[in-house]
């Protein structure tokens, strides 16, 4: 994914200046995310503005607020929503999570996230890069924080995460009234050690519902569970 641009089948992310590009982890939770009734979503750290994109696009009565706090990446998510066919339905914000939470007037009936994560790893000189892994710019408590105070009555949150940070963040907004009611383990092959999760929250505590999805087969071809969801994206599926 080293390319200026990232081709999809209804969309194309133009990726020249942000710090983080077009990723798994971004497609996986942009098609896994549960759009069913979602009037308002938000975007937190949207990066390229791609989860934005496949989210008005899987639902066609959504309208999206995408919030960046770094400048060149809001930039270029402004491009590729202006570019993309749902250009009416969403909105690129430049700004942090915890300015938007204190001036924004409504609530959002679902909200996304793939935060940063990197808490004491090595940082890299570019600037904007850190901003978007290293948590320091978005903590989970402030996370957690303003996704209470923007999420609407029977809302929820849908994350991505590696696994162990993913079980960290569930302690952490369990203490805060926001439930983990399911979770989904993604390997890269079968048998392989969990690297990621996929998360849902909600206000109102319920049995977790936990699965898990393999991205390749043994021999190392996509699985039929990650084309069925990513699917409707990728080029090649």
């Amino acid at each position: 994914m080293g390319n200026s641009y990232f081709r999809f089948k209804q969309f194309t992310v133009h990726q020249s200046n942000t710090a983080m590009r077009v990723n798994t982890d971004g497609v996986l939770l942009g098609s896994w995310a549960n759009v069913s009734g979602a009037n308002r979503i938000l975007d937190i750290g949207t990066g390229t503005g791609v989860i934005a994109i496949m989210l008005a696009q899987r639902n066609a009565n959504a309208y999206v607020d995408a919030i960046e706090i770094d400048t060149l990446s809001a930039a270029d998510a402004r491009n590729n929503v202006t570019l993309s066919p749902w250009a009416n339905r969403i909105d690129i914000i430049n700004c942090s999570l915890q300015s938007f939470a204190q001036s924004v007037k409504h609530s959002y009936d679902l909200i996304v996230s793939n935060p940063p994560y990197f808490n004491q790893s090595l940082k890299s000189p570019h600037v904007g890069r850190n901003i978007s892994r290293h948590s320091e710019s978005l903590p989970y408590p402030d996370l957690i924080e303003g996704v209470r105070m923007l999420l609407a009555p029977g809302g929820k949150f849908s994350g991505v995460f590696p696994y162990s940070e993913g079980n960290v963040f569930i302690a952490m907004a369990s203490a805060h009234g926001l439930y983990c009611t399911q979770k989904v383990n993604v390997q890269s092959r079968p048998g392989r050690k969990v690297l990621r999760v996929l998360l849902q929250l909600e206000a109102t505590k319920k049995p977790i519902t936990e699965s898990t999805l393999t991205i390749h087969n043994p021999d190392g071809s996509y699985s039929d569970e990650y084309k069925r969801l990513t699917g409707d994206f990728y080029l090649g599926f």
